[in-house]
């Protein structure tokens, strides 16, 4: 915003200027202009006076002199030339030597005004140039080397058989081009600026913005469960900003500890009605209703129990370590073997991953006992990468639907008993979700064919933006 505001500036500033420039320019032209169309107006009324006898001697004269301001000769004919000159002024210069002399020659004369260049210029006939005259001739009044400015030439009958030829050097100030706004020494004056201006905009951008990326850090770190104090200091809305962090992460703290001693209070206080309720069911005399009172009280404690299971996996406070990832799958893999089910290993090797030890156990031994409860051959490949770690982990078993993707992640939802698979709470994948977005990574789920599962586990790399 600052670069496109110093060239809007610098291009309306230019404009601005060049209008103004361009009107005094053409003002100073035609002052300029009008002062030479008088004097060339002076010598052709001159010429026009003298007998016809007489002109030829004055040229004469002049030349032997070294000529005059102004190159004069009369010739026999019309000398044809070239207008070589191409400029804004052009027409200023010339509209000024018409008038003046059309009103010393009258309205009906023909005149031919048109510029040309020394080297171009061709004199008393059609075959005879400039260069062609001796020195003396034309040499102080239109040679003046290395000056090649433009030259004005004016030609109209002095009388039937006589054509009077007036030729004079216009200032090549006359002739400049108008000063365009986007000329060479504008526009690199516009690149410097623009360029300052850049360089000191993005280091101020950096400096202001740094508490923001500074609070963005600590914002992520606090999201995978580690407690960061912002130090507050710098101006008193980064202070103030800072302090409102820091108490936000106090109050989220404190409910956490809250919620963490409500439901141990709660598993607590339910416990001892949950036993007083199983010794009177034993005491009930009708089977089928101690069946049915036992079955409740079953399904009651399972739900405690997995309520707080949900709370204890998901608030787990330890510091990041260097986890091995590989030999962690080796634990769980012979684990499997003792068990008689078939867990392969594949991939890369990765034997230090930035992680909280306890809760990556917790959250892979989920995925894999869902996997090897629905399937009969467990797969997992292991890729480490710039970014990120993969951790895939695809088994045989039915899938799951693909309406049901999005749904099994939350808590006591399990898949359809139609599958063929009853058990458990529903609360592995939800509680192994909150352990991977705790570390900064997620989990997501695809159905294989012609069957199975691929879960996908990412967790981002220390020191990489997740």
């Amino acid at each position: 915003m600052m670069a496109v505001g110093v060239v809007l500036a610098q291009l309306i500033s230019n404009t601005i200027w060049t209008a103004q420039w361009r009107s005094d320019y053409e003002t100073r032209v035609a002052d300029m202009s009008f002062a030479m169309a008088n004097r060339v107006t002076s010598t052709v009324r001159f010429f026009v006076s003298l007998p016809n006898a007489y002109r030829h001697l004055v040229l004469d004269q002049l030349r032997d002199m070294g000529g005059t301001r102004f190159f004069v000769t009369l010739n026999k004919e019309k000398i044809q030339l070239a207008d070589v000159v191409d400029s804004p002024a052009k027409t200023i210069v010339i509209d000024a030597f018409n008038k003046a002399l059309r009103q010393e020659l009258g309205e009906d004369t023909p005149i031919s005004t048109v510029f040309s260049l020394p080297s171009d210029l061709r004199v008393i006939n059609n075959h005879t140039m400039l260069s062609d005259l001796p020195e003396r001739w034309g040499h102080q009044t239109l040679m003046l080397a290395p000056y090649n400015a433009p030259i004005l030439v004016v030609q109209f009958p002095i009388n039937k058989s006589e054509w009077l030829y007036v030729a004079t050097i216009i200032p090549s100030l006359l002739l400049e081009d108008s000063i365009s706004p986007l000329s060479k020494e504008r526009v690199i004056s516009l690149l410097v600026s623009l360029l300052t201006v850049l360089l000191i905009g993005i280091t101020g951008v950096r400096y202001i913005t740094r508490p923001i990326r500074r609070l963005g850090q600590a914002a992520e770190r606090v999201g995978r469960g580690e407690s960061v104090i912002v130090p507050v200091r710098g101006s008193s809305e980064e202070q103030l900003t800072a302090q409102a962090f820091n108490d936000m992460q106090q109050r989220i703290q404190r409910y956490l500890d809250d919620r963490e001693r409500l439901f141990a209070s709660i598993s607590h206080d339910l416990k001892t009605p949950i036993t007083r309720l199983r010794l009177r069911t034993e005491l009930l005399e009708d089977d089928s209703s101690r069946e049915a009172f036992s079955r409740d009280l079953e399904d009651l404690d399972l739900m405690v129990k997995g309520a707080l299971q949900s709370v204890s996996d998901t608030d787990i406070h330890e510091n990041q370590t260097a986890v091995d990832i590989s030999r962690l799958l080796q634990h769980f893999a012979e684990d499997a073997k003792i068990a008689g089910q078939s867990l392969q290993l594949l991939g890369d090797n990765v034997s230090s991953f930035s992680g909280k030890p306890l809760a990556l156990k917790r959250c892979i031994g989920n995925l894999l006992d869902n996997a090897l409860h629905y399937g009969s051959t467990v797969t997992v490949k292991l890729t480490l990468g710039e970014q990120h770690l993969s951790i895939e982990i695809c088994d045989d078993g039915p899938g799951i639907p693909e309406q049901q993707i999005s749904q099994v992640f939350q808590p006591y939802i399990r898949v359809a008993p139609s599958l063929g698979h009853i058990g458990g709470m529903g609360l592995g994948l939800s509680i192994a979700r909150n352990i991977a977005r705790a570390h900064g990574g997620d989990i997501e789920l695809c159905n294989l064919q012609p069957k199975g599962l691929k879960v996908s586990l990412v967790l981002p790399v220390q020191g990489s933006d997740w």
